[in-house]
């Protein structure tokens, strides 16, 4: 049975998606001046060694960052700080926080199928994938109900910008199209800042927003750029996994209708069905680290100062650690795939996007007879060679009431 990358062209580059391995779990790329992970165990060992492989990347990149960009961002930050501002931020993702939200996501998500149920065809990322995450989140930061469409146009704009960056680029067109992505994102960063103050100006609020606020770090108050990045980080991480999650899911069931069937008679399989997407077209494909020091991996020498890729879209068709990788079964178990990442920066908002992706397909289930691609109308790909996934069409698209529904 044809594979979804090689039904759509997904990534040629990306031999995993193709059912093809790597010379050696890590490997160097001229061309990049980079390392390559690609091995599952190597990988567990460098997201699980941040003192050897840091997160604080700007350093190495040509374009560098501004600190207003990087500070508060856990993704870019390693101990001790990371450990004590994800101690402040991790309570809003306990498991009990998450439980609570479930009524609320349930409900956003049947808003959102309403609008296109009676539609024979409808675009799952614009009409429930994009605007179920962003919703969330900013509900989570208390941004305006009016205002959140901003949010999903410059982050469609920022990915969509970024994703033409390549690693083999000279400096000159990586600052470029850099700069590109960094438009739309400094607009974002402007209005989060904006909210950001008029939280202080009212005060303690017993909202995400209103806390850390009010937090201590370090003996003293997070400041803007702390609140601003964190809130930055929420929305595209989000943005990002569960849009893509969701997408990258459905197009799994249609290319394995063998599969989609199996979890349509038998519910208790969602999770599982999940997860195992998470593994076979991982969402957020690579991760980066810069060695702090001279280190050994798999019997390969790096050097200090050198950027790491961690590839977890290949760490996860690993023969060594998954029986039959390219098989997509919704029945696999155990499955420790690293499509959230792995140590200290676990994705946080993890439990909250596995919830998202249960009540979302659900809901599809129980209102869509069938979920098909459209063969008029062919899904496109982000072109960012770090991520999996869905772009949205510049329309939805249209049609009477039927009772199969193409997404």
């Amino acid at each position: 049975m044809t594979s979804p990358a090689e039904r759509w062209g997904i990534h040629p580059e990306h031999f995993w998606l193709h059912g093809r391995g790597p010379g050696h779990p890590v490997e160097f790329d001229e061309k990049t001046n980079a390392w390559n992970v690609y091995g599952y165990r190597e990988a567990v060992e460098v997201l699980s060694t941040p003192q050897v492989f840091s997160s604080h990347m700007a350093r190495l990149l040509p374009m560098g960052a501004d600190e207003s960009f990087t500070e508060g961002d856990l993704l870019q930050t390693d101990p001790p700080d990371h450990r004590e501002l994800r101690s402040l931020v991790g309570h809003a993702f306990t498991p009990k926080v998450v439980a609570d939200l479930e009524p609320r996501i349930t409900a956003l998500t049947h808003e959102l199928l309403d609008a296109v149920a009676d539609r024979d065809r409808f675009d799952l990322m614009t009409s429930l994938a994009y605007p179920l995450p962003v919703t969330v989140v900013a509900e989570l930061l208390s941004i305006p109900a009016a205002d959140r469409h901003l949010f999903e146009g410059w982050m469609t704009q920022m990915v969509l910008s970024l994703g033409d960056v390549s690693m083999e680029d000279d400096a000159e067109d990586q600052e470029r199209i850099f700069e590109a992505g960094m438009v739309p994102m400094r607009k974002m960063l402007e209005y989060l800042r904006e909210h950001t103050a008029e939280c202080r100006r009212r005060g303690e609020r017993d909202d995400l927003l209103g806390r850390l606020a009010s937090a201590r770090l370090g003996g003293r108050g997070l400041s803007d750029n702390h609140i601003v990045n964190f809130a930055k980080m929420l929305l595209i991480a989000g943005y990002l996994t569960t849009t893509m999650l969701i997408g990258n899911t459905v197009l799994c069931l249609d290319s394995y209708p063998e599969q989609a069937a199996r979890v349509r008679r038998d519910r208790s399989l969602v999770p599982g069905l999940l997860e195992e997407s998470m593994r076979f077209m991982s969402p957020v494909a690579a991760t980066y680290r810069a060695t702090t020091a001279e280190v050994e991996v798999a019997g390969r020498r790096l050097d200090a100062d050198q950027m790491v890729m961690v590839w977890f879209g290949a760490a996860n068709r690993d023969p060594r650690q998954f029986a039959d990788p390219d098989v997509f079964d919704v029945t696999r178990g155990p499955n420790p795939h690293l499509g959230f990442g792995r140590g200290i920066h676990f994705c946080l908002g993890g439990p909250l996007a596995r919830m998202e992706g249960r009540v979302a397909l659900n809901l599809l289930f129980d209102r869509f007879p069938e979920l098909l691609t459209d063969p008029d109308h062919p899904p496109t790909f982000m072109p960012g060679f770090d991520t999996t996934g869905r772009t949205p069409p510049p329309v939805p698209l249209l049609g009477g009431s039927s009772q199969r529904t193409q997404a």
